[in-house]
C-alpha cells in the first residue's frame, strides 16, 4: 500500500541556495524500505494458519499488529524527527525494520511473531512519514514533485516486492526464510541510504508541547477534515480486507494457488499504480468529490467481479479495486491541505492514524464475515465500506472557505 496524502509544507529559506538536491534514488530506496514488510504476510496467511494452527481471525493478527503499530506511532514520528533529525530517524527506523524482520524468523510461537510484526509497524512511520517531510524540506522549489513521485513509486514497488518475495521464498524454503530474506534486503538498502542520503540542511520548527493538544482538538472539530479521516479509514479498510482474505479464497478450490502464486497476484498493484495518473485528469475536470464518488463505484464493480469462479475475472476485479483505492487516495491528497486551518503536518499525522486504523480493522473484522458467508460475505462487508465512502463524499466533503 502507498503512503497517506501529504500536506503542502512550506519551503525553508535554506533550500533556495545552489546546493544540489539529494540523490533521487535514495528516497526511492526509502519508499521500498517503508513498505517491504508492512503487508508481507498477506500471501502466506493460509500457510501460517496451518503452521500455527490458528483460524483466519487469528492469523490475520500478523497484519492487524503491523497496521496498529503504524496507527499508534505515526503522529509521534514527526516530533521525534524534529528533535533527533530527519536523516537519523529515517536510517534508524529502516535499520530497525530489517532487524525485526530477521528476528521475526526466530519466533518460537505465534504470539512472538505477532509481537515482531507490531514492532515493524511502530518503526514504519519513521521511514515513510519522515521521508515525506525530508523531501519537502530538502528539494529545491519546482523539483519537490519529481522527488515525491519517485518516493511514491518506491512505496508501490516495496509493497509489491515484499508480498511477492515472501510468497516465493515461503513456497520454496519456508516462512522463516522469507522473513530473513526481507530483513537482509532491508539492511542492504539501509546501508545504501546511510551512505548516500545527505544530512538535512534545515528543518521545520517543532510545535511547542503545550500547543499540540489544542491543535489536535481543533482538527477533530473540523468537519471537512473528519470527512477525509473517515474516507481514509474506509479506503485502507477496503484495501486490506480485500487483499488479506482473497488469499484464503484463492488458496481453496477451485483455484488452489500455492504461496508463490498468491504472492504474484499482487502484480495488480502495479496495474493500479499505472492507472492512477488518470485520477489527475478526473480531479482537474470534475473535482475531488466527484472523483472520489467515482472511485467508490469503481471499487464496488471490481469487488463484484472477484466473486466469479474464474481466476482471470478475479485478477481483473482486483486490478480495478486496487486502481480505485489509488484514485481515492489522490482525491484526498488534492484537498486535505485545504481543510486544515493550521498545523497541516499534524492534520496529516492524524489522517495517517485514521487511515491505518482502517487497515487494522480491515485485517480482522472480515474474518467474521467469512465465517458467515465465505468470500462473498467479505465482499459484502467491503461493499459497505465503499458505500460509506460514497455517502461521505456526497454529503460531507465540502472544503471550508479560506480564512480571511
Amino acid at each position: 500500500m502507498t503512503t497517506p496524502p501529504e500536506a503542502s509544507h512550506a519551503r525553508h529559506p535554506a533550500n533556495s541556495n545552489n546546493a544540489a538536491d539529494p540523490p533521487l534514488w535514495t528516497v526511492v530506496l526509502a519508499g521500498i524500505c517503508a513498505f517491504l514488510n508492512l503487508y508481507a504476510t498477506q500471501p502466506i496467511l493460509p500457510l501460517l494458519a496451518n503452521t500455527f494452527h490458528v483460524d483466519k481471525a487469528g492469523v490475520s493478527l500478523t497484519v492487524f499488529a503491523s497496521t496498529l503499530g503504524v496507527a499508534l506511532a505515526a503522529p509521534f514520528m514527526g516530533m521525534l524527527a524534529d528533535r533527533a533529525g530527519r536523516r537519523r530517524v529515517i536510517i534508524a527506523s529502516a535499520l530497525a525494520l530489517g532487524l525485526t524482520s530477521v528476528l521475526a524468523a526466530t519466533s518460537a510461537n505465534f504470539p512472538q511473531l505477532v509481537f515482531w510484526r507490531f514492532l515493524q509497524g511502530v518503526f514504519t512511520p519513521g521511514v515513510f512519514a519522515v521521508t515525506v517531510t525530508y523531501i519537502n524540506e530538502e528539494w529545491k522549489a519546482g523539483r519537490t514533485g519529481s522527488a515525491m513521485a519517485a518516493y511514491v513509486s518506491g512505496t508501490v514497488v516495496g509493497g509489491f516486492c515484499g508480498r511477492m518475495t515472501t510468497g516465493f521464498a515461503a513456497d520454496h524454503a519456508g516462512w522463516r526464510t522469507a522473513f530473513v530474506v526481507l530483513g537482509l534486503v532491508n539492511l542492504v538498502m539501509t546501508a545504501a541510504i546511510w551512505r548516500w542520503l545527505p544530512i538535512e540542511r534545515s528543518a521545520e520548527p517543532s510545535e511547542q508541547p503545550g500547543s499540540l493538544l489544542p491543535s489536535v482538538l481543533e482538527h477533530l472539530r473540523n468537519r471537512a477534515l473528519l470527512a477525509r479521516y473517515g474516507v481514509g479509514f474506509c479506503v485502507l479498510f477496503s484495501q486490506v480486507a480485500t487483499f488479506t482474505y482473497v488469499t484464503f479464497y484463492l488458496a481453496a478450490p477451485p483455484f488452489n494457488l500455492r504461496p508463490a502464486l498468491l504472492g504474484m497476484i499482487f502484480v495488480v498493484y502495479l496495474v493500479g499504480a499505472a492507472a492512477t495518473p488518470i485520477a489527475g485528469w478526473w480531479l482537474d475536470r470534475f473535482g475531488s468529490r466527484a472523483t472520489l464518488m467515482g472511485a467508490a463505484g469503481l471499487g464496488a464493480l471490481g469487488l463484484l467481479l472477484t466473486t466469479q469462479a474464474n481466476l482471470w475475472a478475479v485478477l481483473a476485479g482486483l486490478s480495478i479495486a486496487c486502481s480505485a483505492v489509488f484514485i481515492a487516495q489522490a482525491s484526498i491528497s488534492s484537498s486535505i491541505g485545504l481543510c486544515a486551518t493550521g498545523n497541516r503536518a499534524l492534520a496529516v499525522g492524524l489522517y495517517a492514524t485514521f487511515y491505518y486504523l482502517g487497515g487494522t480493522v480491515g485485517s480482522t473484522l472480515p474474518a467474521y464475515a467469512w465465517s458467515l458467508g465465505g468470500w462473498p460475505g467479505c465482499v459484502a462487508l467491503v461493499l459497505l465500506a465503499q458505500g460509506a465512502t460514497f455517502v461521505i463524499a456526497r454529503w460531507l466533503w465540502a472544503v471550508p472557505p479560506p480564512q480571511p
